[in-house]
């Protein structure tokens, strides 16, 4: 197999590295800066150097665009625009609709990896940074499903846990997640400056809620203005939530009504622990196989479908008939109930499935 990551910095130089590591396999890059495609070489993360992404992505199997979200668009055409008919090309974009939207081609599956750090670079790469990893893919109904099984099955073997969401609900999702607490991290320490610029001599020294909240503050500009821009409807919407909460608390604390509070702050702790629960939730695999007629969006209306109940496809397989009419899906699920479930999903979309 070879593999084709434009963008050699965090993302990307994992991605290079954990392929060729994991692997075994050639591995192209190209990324605007010589010195980090340089650095890459002299780490091992890629066998071939390239001045171009034509060149780069000419003769893959997989191409990964990982550049900042607002270069992914030109970047992500280019690559299609040289890749072959049988090469899946895939980014890792923090924001997914407007990229998806922009590409209608078969070979091209959104992503974005729940991986990264608070460093950035090449130099900061390492092949471990997928291991257990949600990596989020967003099929369209033009995807095409042998495609997006060999992408699958790759991300699997970079240690990831691909994931089928639909772009909106990605958005929407990470502006929760991701985008905003980036927002209150950078708001929280204006604010303590400024009560430090006011004379609280004693605000240096920091608890460690204030270092927790404020981690990811002021993080890189050069990837988060982008991000901020390209989901700020999304993230508009979440901030006025924000703000209203904050505001009921608020109303609350003026009233002394120690009541309410125990019951506000009893509440957050029972969904903290019920979003850490759904992470962590696992069991032993069932496989299920379904038969599909072989048209267009037939593998992302089951990924999708499942995706959105909360079923996370473990591993899949496609077995296609010898006159490429229909085929069979092999799907692994973790846990008995997801596998119930996914076994009643699977039939209200028309289609056989049985547990082999």
């Amino acid at each position: 197999m070879r593999i084709a990551v434009i963008g050699v910095g965090l993302i990307g130089g994992s991605i290079a590295l954990a392929a060729r590591e994991r692997l075994d396999v050639e591995v192209a890059g190209h990324d605007a800066s010589r010195e980090a495609l340089e650095l890459a070489r002299e780490r091992g993360a890629v066998n071939r150097v390239c001045d171009t992404v034509a060149d780069a992505v000419s003769d893959a199997d997989a191409v990964f665009v990982a550049v900042p979200v607002g270069a992914l668009d030109p970047a992500v055409g280019e690559a299609l625009a040289a890749a072959s008919s049988d090469c899946v090309v895939t980014d890792v974009g923090s924001t997914k609709r407007a990229v998806v939207a922009a590409h209608a081609d078969p070979r091209f599956v959104g992503g974005h990896p729940l991986a990264g750090a608070e460093t950035a670079g090449m130099q900061h790469a390492r092949a471990d940074l997928f291991e257990g990893a949600t990596w989020f893919l967003t099929p369209t109904p033009t995807t095409s499903g042998m495609l997006y099984e060999r992408l699958h099955r790759l991300l699997r073997s970079l240690g990831a846990r691909p994931a089928a969401i639909d772009p909106e609900t990605h958005d929407t999702i990470l502006a929760t997640v991701s985008h905003l607490p980036h927002v209150l991290a950078n708001v929280l320490v204006a604010q303590a400056a400024r009560a430090l610029a006011a004379g609280d001599e004693r605000l240096p020294a920091t608890g460690p809620s204030f270092r927790d909240a404020t981690r990811v503050a002021g993080a890189s500009s050069a990837v988060w203005t982008d991000i901020y821009l390209s989901n700020r409807d999304a993230l508009a919407d979440e901030i006025d939530g924000m703000i209203a909460r904050l505001g009921e608390v608020r109303d609350v604390l003026l009233a002394g009504d120690a009541q309410r509070i125990t019951a506000w702050n009893d509440a957050a702790a029972t969904d903290r622990r019920r979003l850490l629960e759904a992470q962590l939730a696992g069991g032993p695999l069932f496989e299920l196989r379904t038969s599909v007629p072989n048209r267009p969006g037939v593998i992302a209306e089951l990924a999708l479908e499942l995706g959105r109940a909360g079923v996370n496809i473990t591993d899949m397989a496609l077995y296609p008939a010898a006159d490429m009419s229909e085929g069979v899906v092999a799907l692994w699920i973790a846990g008995e109930e997801p596998a119930r479930r996914a076994e009643e999903l699977v039939g209200r979309l028309g289609f056989p499935v049985a547990r082999a």
